[in-house]
């Protein structure tokens, strides 16, 4: 079993970085947090790193008013931490050639949809719950996925299901979604340091949201 050595992107609260973090030290996840990288300064992603003793870096806009900059200081950064998989837990911004190119097939992401449904440029957060409600759907979910160069495009690694109540509110569905994206994202990390999930095989062989893996129904009881 490999242990993992994670670098996270994030821009906000982090929640999905204390799951994993969490994991880690509780020893349910093989893993180690190596450095925390938000493009906020204000974010509170980055007091949860610095109350874990995590390395954390403020790399935006700010600091490097060039893209192409930016682009390689995000890579250089996770290279200095010897990052040997990148999560992204709720990062709000795109990522660059030399990230994409440096980190090809090793970079993960959660969507609180079952993508390719509700996925894409400008669906994020609160407006895909909103959506989903809207569309009338009876099933939603969360998805694993890995990174290319447009918004949730990589293959599928993982999904979730997640039922739609009758009496859910945008706000009520997110909750419930988060907490099984929690979860998903925490056992996919473990099956990839098990070896039950092959990134380069899902990479060469995945290359479109077209043919995403079976999601795995979890009920309103669990």
């Amino acid at each position: 079993m490999q242990e993992l050595r994670l670098g996270f992107l994030a821009s906000h609260h982090g929640s999905n970085v204390q799951t994993i973090v969490d994991a880690c030290k509780e020893g349910r996840l093989n893993a180690k947090p190596r450095v925390v990288i938000s493009n906020n300064s204000r974010a509170n992603v980055l007091a949860r790193a610095k109350l874990e003793s995590i390395p954390f870096r403020h790399l935006s806009s700010k600091t490097h008013s060039v893209f192409e900059e930016l682009d390689r200081a995000i890579a250089d950064t996770l290279d200095e931490y010897g990052v040997g998989l990148v999560v992204l837990a709720g990062y709000m911004k795109k990522l660059g050639p030399e990230m994409l190119s440096r980190f090809k097939g090793r970079i993960l992401n959660t969507h609180p949809a079952l993508l390719p449904r509700f996925g894409g440029m400008g669906m994020y957060g609160m407006r895909v719950h909103e959506s989903v409600l809207a569309a009338g759907e009876r099933v939603t979910g969360a998805t694993v996925h890995l990174v290319e160069g447009e918004y949730d495009q990589g293959p599928v690694v993982s999904q979730v299901e997640v039922p739609v109540m009758e009496s859910d509110s945008p706000d009520s569905l997110r909750e419930r979604v988060l907490e099984h994206e929690h979860t998903l994202y925490v056992e996919v990390l473990q099956r990839i340091s098990a070896g039950d999930i092959d990134l380069d095989s899902i990479s060469a062989t995945r290359t479109s949201m077209k043919q995403p893996a079976p999601p795995r129904y979890i009920g309103p009881s669990e």
